[in-house]
Formats: structure tokens, C-alpha cells, sequence
């Protein structure tokens, strides 16, 4: 019997080390599929541009402010004209006063009133105008952005380039990613050629 227990450990001694040296050979074969050949890491760039600056220095975005500029006060010149027609019409219809007979006062009354529906409809018209032709705007100045970011990332490789507004998610920046002037003159550039 003292043998039988001498011989099981010996056994299961023996059993231990087989399985340790599968153990190990498997993991060194799993290491070896499962680690590739390095492959090469990129470094991975960030870098911003001020709007502010943009909208400073960009000759386009300049004009574009002030055509929006100029719509919305040709549109406050035709509403002021439309309130002063008015003005006028109730200026008269006050002087006549307790003169008017029943029936012009009613006149006057929907008279008055399709002359607040007309300046109403007409100012909401205006107001929609000016506000589609901003987004056009901001649309088309987005596009020219983002085609001359497009070919300028050719050559620096950025995986990311934001926009920086100082309401912005943003807490701090490096100056060393900000390529807010080589932006502006790129496009300052390209708005002069056309």
C-alpha cells in the first residue's frame, strides 16, 4: 500500500509537468496568431481654427455679413414704409372721428385690420428671406472651409481639424495646433482669384 500511494504521486507528479509544458507551448502558439506584425502606427494630429478670426479676416465672409446686413435693412426701410402708410391711413380715419357714419367705421375697422394682416404676412415673408439667404451663406461658406481644408490636409495629415468658438466645448488650447492663419489666407487667397 505504501507503494500504490508512492507511485500515484508519482504519476500525478508526472501528469502535472506534461500539462504544464502543453499549457505553455499552447499559450507561446496563441501569442505568436494572435500578436500581428507591428504594424505602423500613424501619429494621431489634432488641430483648430478660430471662427472668430475667420469672420474677422475672410474677405468673403466679410461680404457675405454685409450683404446679409444690407437685405436686412432694405427689409426694415419697406416695413418702416408700410408703418408709416399705415400711420397715415389712421391719422385720417382719427381726424374724421365721430364724423364717419356707422358704415365707415366698420370699413375702417376691416380695413384696419387687413392692414395688420398685410404688414404681418409681409414681415414674416421678408424675415423667412433673409433667414434662408443666411443659411445659404453659411452653407456655401462652409463648403469653401471644408475644400480647402480638404486639400490643405493632404500634406499635414491631421486626423482631426475642429472649429474653436469661444462658447465652445473647449477648455484650452495649444497655440501650436492653431492654423486659423494659413485658414484665412488660403482662402483669402482663392476668394482673390475669383
Amino acid at each position: 500500500m505504501k507503494n500504490i500511494s508512492t507511485i500515484l504521486g508519482i504519476i500525478s507528479l508526472l501528469l502535472i509537468g506534461v500539462l504544464f509544458f502543453l499549457f505553455l507551448n499552447h499559450s507561446e502558439q496563441i501569442k505568436k496568431i494572435s500578436a500581428p506584425e507591428k504594424q505602423q502606427v500613424t501619429p494621431f494630429k489634432i488641430a483648430y481654427f478660430d471662427i472668430d478670426s475667420l469672420q474677422a479676416h475672410y474677405g468673403y465672409f466679410k461680404e457675405a455679413l454685409s450683404l446679409v446686413e444690407k437685405k436686412q435693412n432694405a427689409m426694415n426701410v419697406e416695413l418702416s414704409g408700410m408703418e408709416k402708410t399705415y400711420q397715415k391711413k389712421i391719422a385720417e380715419w382719427q381726424k374724421k372721428g365721430t364724423a364717419m357714419s356707422q358704415a365707415e367705421s366698420e370699413q375702417a375697422q376691416q380695413e384696419y385690420a387687413m392692414m395688420q394682416q398685410n404688414y404681418q404676412a409681409r414681415k414674416q415673408s421678408l424675415q423667412e428671406e433673409l433667414f434662408k439667404n443666411q443659411e445659404d451663406l453659411k452653407s456655401d461658406i462652409r463648403k469653401k472651409i471644408e475644400i480647402f481644408l480638404k486639400e490643405y490636409n493632404k500634406q499635414r495629415n491631421y486626423s482631426y481639424i475642429f472649429a474653436y468658438e469661444s462658447n465652445s466645448f473647449m477648455y484650452a488650447k495649444d497655440t501650436t495646433y492653431n492654423i486659423t492663419q494659413d485658414l484665412v489666407d488660403g482662402l483669402n487667397a482663392t476668394y482673390k482669384k475669383k
